[in-house]
């Protein structure tokens, strides 16, 4: 089947499948991650490669790994990145996040947007991409944090995005991992809503301290909020 395509900007497009999609919590999680130029990236169970993708249009890092065990996902992703003509600076890899695929202690920053439920938790599809996305069938949290812990440099951040639920969990994870969680960020619907989503940083050997940052909401009344406008819209603006 052809994928379909999907516009990220002007010269930045997608392709996409029914299994293979993406939500707003990739661009809350890319802008939230916030690249460097100097970084090198590597974002783990990628799908088609939204945040890869995002996050050079974001902040051009220096080059982006995007990791996935799924050989259709990483069909779609190679796509994206010969179309958009980022060979070289954006690299599908196909693998197993669990093991030692890419470099160790080679990046400043690992991005993750995990599957948000336990595999015991939740009505499983019968699609096994579908529920490879959305339970911990194939990596759970640990995994996550301790694949980020051997591939981060010291002082290495890994953000991640989760539901409210699981912040326990996640926090756990991460210190168990030697990863501390730094920043923490909630995210609502709307003023007077309970969060749907959190954004995690964490950083490798680092000490205790944890921001919390202000909520971030996605409507105002009808309208999507001027702040998730502003994330929708973000270019990378080259210095000097």
């Amino acid at each position: 089947m052809e994928p379909q395509w999907e516009n990220l900007s002007p010269d930045l497009r997608i392709a996409v499948s029914l299994e293979h999609r993406f939500g707003t919590d990739a661009f809350l999680l890319s802008d939230f991650a916030s690249a460097k130029r100097k970084d090198q990236v590597a974002d783990l169970g990628t799908g088609c490669g939204i945040i890869p993708l995002l996050l050079y249009k974001m902040y051009h890092p220096k080059i982006i790994y995007g990791l996935e065990i799924q050989s259709a996902a990483v069909s779609l992703f190679s796509a994206s990145v010969k179309a958009c003509g980022l060979e070289g600076r954006v690299i599908p890899v196909l693998g197993d996040l669990r093991e030692k695929v890419l470099f160790p202690d080679t990046f400043d920053l690992v991005t993750c947007n995990p599957p948000y439920q336990k595999a015991s938790h939740g009505i499983i599809s019968s699609k096994t991409e579908r529920s490879a996305a959305r339970h911990e069938l194939l990596a759970t949290l640990k995994d996550v944090c301790f694949s980020a812990k051997r591939l981060l440099k010291t002082g290495g951040r890994l953000c991640i995005c989760q539901r409210p639920e699981r912040l326990c969990d996640a926090m756990e994870a991460m210190r168990q991992a030697g990863i501390e969680p730094k920043r923490l960020r909630f995210v609502a619907k709307e003023p007077g809503k309970a969060p749907w989503l959190f954004l995690l940083e964490g950083k490798k050997g680092a000490a205790p301290f944890l921001r919390v940052e202000p909520a971030l909401y996605l409507y105002e009344g009808e309208a999507l909020s001027p702040a998730l406008l502003q994330i929708y819209r973000k270019e990378h603006k080259d210095e000097g």
